[in-house]
């Protein structure tokens, strides 16, 4: 995509319709990245606090440990661990898949706690008569719990994924060719910058936009009651 960047700066309308694909198949790289972690984020999470509820502090406690890590420690520094240290000890990921499972793994522990906040909403008589009905842990929280829970979180969650969407211009930092990444390579090839890096912060702010819509559309959808047993 490199090789494709010929823009003209003869006037601003053919800059600006010259540089418009280019970022738009840059956002696609954008969207991609943030969807694949915001993915990763959510299986993660959710595992993470279940376990985070296990009685049993061999399991709890690194668990808690671990995700602390991850929510205290910079991105980058997770981003830059991935890419190059990761290498050293034989796995090697393409850097798209790398951004993808840092931003994945960094938002797990937000998404942990997240979980972990509507798993505790769930009232004491939906696990007692999970109990009385003799149902496995595992399964008190795949037809119970859950379903009760994550309607409760999804504003939660939703913030997560625009959070997500705006981290994902530190991609470009392991040479992923996301649309900041791309605004910024116009720039120093024509000298100018105003043009691209507010498309890109256009571009950047309807996406976002979007995504909150339909998150809140989803919010008002969901019926936040869940499976409830009776």
């Amino acid at each position: 995509m490199i090789n494709d960047i010929n823009v003209d700066t003869s006037s601003t309308l053919s800059f600006f319709l010259d540089v418009l694909p280019l970022l738009l198949k840059g956002l696609q790289v954008t969207i991609a990245a943030a969807l694949l972690g915001f993915a990763i984020a959510l299986v993660a999470g959710l595992f993470f606090a279940i376990l985070r509820q296990a009685p049993t502090r061999l399991i709890s406690w690194p668990v808690a440990v671990f995700l602390e890590f991850v929510r205290d420690t910079p991105l980058l520094i997770q981003l830059f661990f991935l890419y190059y240290v990761l290498p050293v000890y034989g796995i090697t990921l393409p850097a798209f898949m790398t951004g993808a499972v840092a931003i994945g793994l960094q938002y797990s522990g937000y998404t942990a706690e997240i979980y972990r906040a509507g798993i505790g909403a769930i009232g004491r008589g939906q696990w007692e008569a999970s109990t009385a009905l003799n149902l496995t842990s595992g399964r008190t929280y795949a037809v119970v719990i859950i379903p009760q829970a994550i309607p409760r979180v999804i504003p939660a969650l939703g913030n997560c994924l625009v959070g997500i969407l705006k981290e994902t211009p530190i991609l470009s930092t392991i040479s992923v060719l996301e649309m900041l990444n791309l605004a910024i390579i116009v720039g120093d090839r024509t000298y100018h910058y105003t043009i691209p890096l507010t498309l890109a912060g256009v571009l950047m702010l309807l996406v976002t936009s979007v995504f909150a819509y339909l998150v809140r559309f989803i919010e008002f959808t969901v019926p936040k009651t869940g499976i409830r047993l009776r």
